[in-house]
Order: structure tokens, then sequence, then C-alpha cells
């Protein structure tokens, strides 16, 4: 790997690229799943290649290649200054890059058991032994599960001497229990929907999930909520569980603090954002209780959004996001960093795979925790609905007016739950949501929840970001019910 680097380096340099960094990267997946009893997909692939960035002429260029030969790499980085120099001829402002010392490292996240030695007859196994227990329950029709492995080997050097070798290990595993009965299909996913659960560590996370002895309970409330009630319409508190509040962070705060956005540089995928340069430090986001961080660091957790290094070789921070309700940050990269007259990246700059430019990313955009429990919350609430689950989605091109729904609910009357609700849906304003909300669970309810396919970019990139939340309440919000009968 180093050598490859280093010589697509000296050859950026040679061509006259005033800065260069180059990515070289093996990437390793394994995806298995079953249905309905079956083996569904069972599928591995590799991918190695080296991507160089520059900056020539002022301008940005970038090419990849996956043939590592000597005059493969030399062609590559002569590319990457070639559209550096074309892209010269049109651009409004030369780049500028917030300072960032050199470094030189290695970080190998923790991984207690490798899930490529686990043979895929084990996984099998377990899968299908899931999808059994989801089918044992009377009323369940489609039974699916999921395991998704992935390791993640990289070295980052520059022409400011750098030079930082990584290795990730990504797990995901899940299962759905889906019952069709008449024009009405109801499911319920564990422990998250999309996928599951993903985090930064080995096989392990497929073990302390507890697949097979979730599934019973998930497949029989999958059944149930065709007998339940519709969530009613009007003005009601809400109680977000956590994996569902990690949705509503991801869309309503993470990426309307991607600075691309903002700056108008980035809109694919995602659109752009209502967190213009002039809110900053004076806008508050949400209520005096709200506090929001974007942590890339191995010490907040094992999120999808953990690193040592973002890929423009500058180390992972914490990062305020919301402090006390007021917003006072962005995630940023070293160009967007210089353009507002900040001193420093925040490290957010991430690429799917060797062949894509880094773009500013979320990392772990994570609610703190404040104090209590689930049961608590519950108690202390009129009338309101506990809602878990993401199932739908919508919100605008500037991140300001949404809808959610999710896959369950249960009513909670003078401070007891009473009964389960189907369908049920939330609507709001991203910023009158966030002040309403007056209540947070502690940090015994609090989870990293890992979520595998955040899109930007063209061409697409798909990346693995973490939010971290507790249960949370909401005042007032706008709730009804997404599919009638």
């Amino acid at each position: 790997m180093k050598d490859f680097a280093q010589q697509a380096l000296e050859t950026a340099r040679a061509r006259g690229a005033s800065y260069a960094d180059v990515r070289v990267m093996d990437i390793r997946q394994r995806y298995l799943s079953t249905k309905n009893g079956q083996p569904a997909q069972v599928r591995e692939s590799e991918s190695s290649g080296l991507g160089v960035r520059v900056v020539a002429e002022g301008a940005w260029g970038f090419a990849a290649t996956d043939d590592l030969s000597r005059a493969s790499v030399d062609r590559t980085a002569a590319q990457a200054v070639t559209i550096a120099r074309a892209s010269a001829l049109c651009q409004k402002h030369a780049v500028s890059l917030a300072p960032e010392t050199k470094v030189v490292d290695r970080w190998l996240a923790p991984c207690r058991l490798d899930p490529f030695t686990v043979p895929v007859s084990t996984c099998l196994d377990l899968l299908l032994k899931v999808d059994a227990e989801l089918r044992r329950v009377e009323g369940v029709t489609l039974a699916e599960a999921v395991l998704d492995f992935r390791r993640i080997e990289q070295l980052f050097v520059s022409s400011q001497g750098s030079e930082i070798y990584q290795v990730k290990t990504q797990t995901g595993a899940g299962f759905v229990a889906t019952s069709f009965l008449g024009n009405e299909i109801q499911r319920r996913s564990y422990p998250n929907s999309f996928g599951g659960q993903y985090q930064t560590k080995g096989y392990e996370l497929v073990e302390e999930l507890d697949l097979v002895g979730q599934a019973p309970r998930i497949a029989e409330e999958a059944v149930a909520l065709h007998r339940a009630a519709q969530c009613p319409s009007g003005v009601k508190d809400i109680i977000l569980g956590s994996g569902q509040l990690g949705l509503q962070i991801h869309e309503s705060i993470g990426h309307p603090i991607e600075l691309d956005r903002v700056l108008g540089s980035e809109a694919n995928y995602a659109g752009m954002s209502f967190l213009t340069l002039e809110k900053l430090g004076q806008l508050q986001y949400a209520s005096p209780i709200v506090n929001v961080v974007a942590d890339a660091t191995p010490a907040h957790g094992p999120g999808l959004g953990t690193f040592a290094y973002d890929d423009e070789g500058v180390p992972a921070q914490c990062t305020p996001i919301i402090e006390d309700g007021l917003f006072v940050g962005y995630l940023t990269s070293r160009e967007t960093a210089a353009a507002i007259g900040q001193p420093r990246s925040s490290g957010a700059m991430r690429a799917e795979a060797w062949n894509r430019i880094p773009l500013i990313r979320m990392t772990n955009v994570s609610l703190l925790p404040g104090q209590g429990t689930l049961e608590e919350l519950i108690a202390s609430t009129d009338d309101g609905i506990h809602m878990e689950t993401n199932r739908s989605w919508s919100i605008d091109d500037r991140r300001y007016n949404f809808q959610f729904g999710t896959e369950i609910g249960w009513e909670i009357k003078n401070g007891k739950v009473t009964r389960m609700l189907k369908n049920p849906t939330y609507a709001g304003i991203t910023t009158e949501f966030w002040n309403a909300c007056d209540a947070i669970c502690g940090p015994e309810a609090w989870t990293l929840w890992g979520t595998p396919n955040c899109g930007k970019g063209q061409p697409p990139q798909t990346m693995g970001t973490g939010h971290g939340a507790s249960p949370a309440r909401f005042r007032k919000v706008q709730v009804g019910v997404a599919y009638k009968d």
C-alpha cells in the first residue's frame, strides 16, 4: 500500500500539484440474508484501489484506479492534476485549506471476533433459526433476517507528510416480521428498521443482540398490530423511542449541519440547509435541555461514524452542535472551515470507497442523555403516545418541514400505557419540534445506533453514520395515522 501511495504522491507533485493526498483502500464485504425458511442472498466481494486528490492552480482534481501497476498509478496521479487544471478554468475562488499538522499513526478499531472467521454455514444457521421463530407465530407471512459484515483497510498519505493507516470492522444484524391481512400490511423490525443495528464491531455484536430470543416478541407484535386501534389524530405529547429518535436526529439535525449544503456546493440527495451562516451562535435550535455533539472519537462508542482520522488526515473530534438548545457548530472540511474563517476542520470528510472523492459526512451525531428512565417518563405523561421504530419519513430539501411514521405506538393515559396503536405518524417544523423537547431519559437508556445507508453526492456515495439517543418527550406535536383502514 505504501509504495503505491508514495508513487502517486510523487507523480502528482512532479506534475505541479500544490497539495496532494492519496488513499489506498481494500474493502471486503459479506452479506447474508434469509427469507421464509430459505437463503435469499449469500454474497462476498472485495474491492481494492487508489484515489488521488490534488489542488493545482487553485482547483481540485480527483482520479482513481483499481490497476495498481506502476504505469497506471502514474497515469492516475497525472490525470488528477489535469482535471484540477481544467477545473481552474471555471473556478470562482481558489481553494484555501485550514491548516493541519503532519500525522504518522496507525489505528485498528476494536474487534473481538472477526466476522470473516465465522463460517458461512454458522451464519446461515443462525438466520434460519430466527426465521423459524418468526414463522412459528401464526399470522406472520414474511420472515426476513440479515447479517452484513464489512472490513475497511486504508492508508492515507499527503504532501504534508502525513501517513495514516486505519482498519475498521463493521457488523450489522437484524430481522423483520411482516404480516399481511386483507388490505393491510404490518411489520415489526428488530433491533431497528432498515437492516437492524450496525456498529464498528466484530461478530460480538450479533451475539449481544440475541436475535433468536427476541424473535417471538417481535413476531407477536407484528400480528397484534392488525387488531390494534388506529393512532388518533390531533395534538398530543409524544415519546420517541431511542431508535426512532436516531433517525429524527439524522434528518433534522445531521443533514442541515453539513456545511457544504449550507454554502451551496452540495445539494444532491437531501437538498441544502436552512442553517445559514448568520444562525451560528444565534439560533435557539432546541429547548435548553437539548445538547447534541458530532463525535467521531472512539471514546464516544463503536458507531459507524467512529474513526481515528478522517479522509483528509484530520484527527477525530467531538464537535458541539447544540449547547443548551443553542446552535453552535457545523460539520466541516478543511476547505469549508477556511471559507467561514474557522481555524480548523471538524474532521468530517469521508469517502465511501477508493474511487470516490471525500465529502462532508455525519460522524456520530448524538443527543446527550438526560435523567431518568423510560418508565418514569411514561409515568409523568398525562396524555400521549410512545412511538418506536421508523417506518417512513419525509422532509423538505432545506430539512425544515417533516413527517415521520413509525411501526408501532402505545397510548399513554394518566401515566399508564393503555393500548397498542397502529400506523402512527407525527409531523412538525424542525426548530419548533426540538424546542418542544422537555425530557430526555438518562444514560442507562442511551443507545448508539448505526445508519448504514446514508446517501449523498453525485456520483452517489452510501456511508454509515452513528446516532446516539435516549428516549425523549416532545410536547404538543401533531400526530395522526399514516394508513387508514
